[in-house]
């Protein structure tokens, strides 16, 4: 087929990668604009840009795609699906109404189960047991279109979203594949009204680790905001950003070391860090992370 792909992060890289190896022809790819990053602040380009070019494909990143001329040139690629996945731009009704049979999208979550920006963070953070990926009809709505294919998977006790991330981005390309191949024969599902919820976007402000919350609500922050923005607490007045995280026994003062394995007390229970990084230096597995900084029974954590 003649695809479109419109894509920006890392999350939409291997979707990209799977319609080329199966043999799609890929008209244009539009992703976000390059931003500057890093140190100097040079425009970075998105990973599905740096991908696609080196791909040797056309490769579009307009700021909006709400003008007539962006519109008309989209419409011109004569394409017969356009394949979106983590954009990051809201197509407007001319736009999905383009490619000869519609706009498909690859939704990370089980909808309508988180709608939105953040579906695999919030996925973890809420406790959810599953969670899956959704091909669906896009429609002018916020994730809200009939679906055409879905796939469940477990989340792990101690997954991290990075984890389930990389995980539901190879499903997410496997799945949109089978979808194109059956598409003349697949039967649209609309969504139910009841169990919809949303996916805001993460705030840093979500960040700051609350000990007195109970050990499982901990546990799930850490992993949930692993590895952005990194869930933070204090050590002598420096941030620790912590990654991983699995609940584990023990009772104390909330933020509290109970051992010096970086078992920390929690409202109720406590929880085992598992990873772990200070300021300025890379992340590092617990056991390595407290060779060099010692977290001593008895040392207190946070505010």
């Amino acid at each position: 087929m003649r695809l479109v792909f419109m894509g920006s992060p890392e999350f939409s890289v291997p979707v990209l990668d799977a319609l080329v190896e199966a043999g799609h022809e890929i008209a244009c790819v539009y992703c976000q604009p390059p931003r500057p990053a890093g140190r100097g602040k040079k425009d970075r380009p998105t990973p599905v840009q740096a991908r696609a070019e080196a791909l040797g494909l056309l490769v579009r990143h307009p700021v909006s795609l709400k003008t007539a001329e962006e519109q008309a040139a989209f419409e011109a690629l004569n394409a017969d699906v356009a394949v979106v996945v983590a954009y990051g731009l809201i197509l407007p009704q001319a736009v999905l109404d383009a490619p000869k049979q519609g706009c498909l999208n690859i939704h990370a979550s089980l909808l309508p189960r988180w709608r939105g920006a953040a579906p695999i963070h919030r996925a973890i953070m809420a406790g959810d047991a599953e969670t899956g990926v959704c091909i669906m009809q896009m429609e002018a709505g916020l994730d809200t279109g009939p679906v055409l294919m879905r796939e469940a998977l477990a989340i792990g006790d101690e997954e991290t979203t990075g984890a389930l991330h990389d995980r539901l981005s190879a499903k997410g390309a496997r799945l949109i594949v089978e979808a194109l191949d059956a598409l003349p024969n697949l039967d649209p599902v609309e969504q139910p009204e009841e169990g919809v919820t949303y996916a805001a976007k993460i705030d840093k402000a979500e960040a700051a680790i609350d000990w007195s919350q109970p050990a499982e609500v901990v546990s799930r922050q850490i992993r949930g905001l692993a590895p952005f923005p990194g869930a933070w607490t204090l050590h002598r007045e420096a941030r620790l950003k912590l990654l991983g995280a699995r609940v584990a026994q023990g009772q104390g003062t909330s933020g509290e070391a109970l051992d010096d394995a970086f078992t920390i007390a929690c409202g109720t229970g406590a929880v085992q860090i598992t990873r772990a990084q200070r300021a300025g230096k890379g992340a590092q597995d617990a056991e390595v992370f407290l060779r060099g900084h010692p977290i001593a029974a008895g040392a207190r954590l946070g505010g």
